[in-house]
């Protein structure tokens, strides 16, 4: 299940953007996270696909939630203006952001080429 990320812990777990302007994550694994509202018809949407890839994916990636409502503060630290928004977290690397509800096909291509095929190269 993806993991409810509060301020607190969205500093904690991915970037501490008060301590650093330069992007630094924080994770041990690369990460998607969501930006969600409760009230957003596509957010529902892709609310249960995310699920389904942090089942696939664990042990691989991270995935965390982000409420807009509750956490208004880290959706205008990342520019959210549109919901869905995910966040691509890789290991090593600047994130990536994708706007609206993709399909399970393309968010998992987007997975195996910007967060894992990155990864293991630059571990090698």
């Amino acid at each position: 299940m993806p993991e409810q990320l509060t301020k607190q812990t969205f500093l904690e777990k991915v970037f501490d953007y008060e301590k650093n302007k330069e992007w630094k994550f924080a994770g041990m694994l690369p990460a998607v996270v969501d930006f969600w509202a409760p009230w957003c018809g596509p957010c529902r949407a892709v609310g249960p696909v995310i699920e389904e890839l942090s089942k696939e994916y664990e042990g691989k990636v991270d995935f965390y939630k982000v409420n807009t409502d509750v956490e208004q503060e880290l959706a205008g630290v990342f520019g959210i203006r549109s919901i869905p928004s995910l966040l691509f977290i890789p290991k090593v690397g600047a994130p990536q952001m994708a706007v609206g509800a993709l399909p399970k096909d393309q968010l998992k291509d987007i997975i195996e080429s910007e967060l894992l095929t990155v990864n293991q190269a630059a571990a090698e």
